[in-house]
């Protein structure tokens, strides 16, 4: 049993599942804004959750699998799991062709519609690992991967037409690559001494710090904006305020001359997903 637990432990930390709080409450979010006039079955929104663990863990795993050789020249990512021989490139590959399966099997239960888009959804979330080889936009495209969250909650609780989920996914589309251009802050060098690209890279640490920050502010008027298309009343406004105060404290434990606070800026982003997700569902089914 003890063997085991070690093994399960160690997969949740290839994927580093605790993250999922970063995806999931937008796409939980993005299913109740479809369903306010008629709540999803509990089959439902179990088979969502399913569906968005499931692909995150694939494109997570993708992610490690893909950049081993480059994990375990750097530093900071040489004890990940395969950089450190915890788990072999053979055993990642084969947990990720498992979590694609069941993601797919998840949106096959989600209805015709869902799975028909299954493939597209994949090949989305997998192109953010081999983006930063070839463009130093790579942050823009994992947000965009992150976007699918909001838009595959949508359409997983019936929703179809409608301004909600494009507004909900540009807004996890920024927050996401704006804190994303704060964590590859930390490896401007290693990226260019190994041609691999990103934001900070390519306009260096001080000016992405100001892209991240724009980000940011995008994405608030993005989440106030769904209050203008949906009369969510004040206590969707009073958690879209939590969101921008927590994403201004975020910003502020950085800057260009002390990036030793990025990973606890990175944490942060964790309860952003949570507070937005109760206070949406507050609004909709209490307020």
């Amino acid at each position: 049993m003890s063997a085991l637990l070690t093994r399960m432990r160690t997969y949740a930390s290839f994927v580093r599942i605790s993250h999922s709080v970063f995806a999931l409450p937008f796409a939980l979010a993005g299913a109740m804004l479809a369903a306010r006039r008629v709540p999803p079955t509990t089959d439902r929104v179990m088979w969502i959750i399913v569906a968005m663990v499931a692909a995150r863990s694939a494109a997570m795993g993708f992610n490690r699998l893909v950049d081993a050789r480059f994990d375990a020249l750097n530093p900071r990512t040489a004890s990940r799991e395969i950089p450190s021989g915890k788990m072999s490139p053979l055993e990642a590959a084969a947990f990720v062709a498992v979590s694609a399966m069941v993601f797919v099997g998840a949106a096959w239960a989600l209805g015709p519609v869902c799975f028909a888009l299954s493939p597209v959804a994949l090949a989305i979330v997998f192109w953010y690992s081999l983006a930063k080889r070839y463009t130093w936009s790579t942050q823009a495209f994992l947000g965009v991967a992150m976007a699918v969250a909001p838009m595959g909650g949508w359409l997983a609780a019936g929703g179809r037409g409608g301004g909600e989920p494009w507004l909900l996914a540009l807004a996890i589309a920024t927050w996401v690559a704006g804190f994303d251009v704060l964590y590859a802050c930390q490896d401007v060098e290693f990226d260019r001494a190994h041609g691999l690209q990103s934001i900070p890279q390519r306009f260096g640490v001080p000016p992405a710090l100001w892209i991240s920050r724009g980000l940011h502010l995008a994405t608030v008027v993005c989440l106030a904006g769904v209050a203008w298309i949906v009369p969510l009343g004040p206590i969707y406004l009073a958690g879209v305020a939590g969101v921008a105060a927590l994403l201004v404290y975020e910003q502020s434990l950085v800057s260009a001359t002390d990036l030793s606070r990025v990973k606890l800026a990175f944490d942060l982003n964790g309860y952003v997903g949570i507070l937005y997700f109760v206070t949406t569902a507050v609004a909709i089914y209490v307020g």
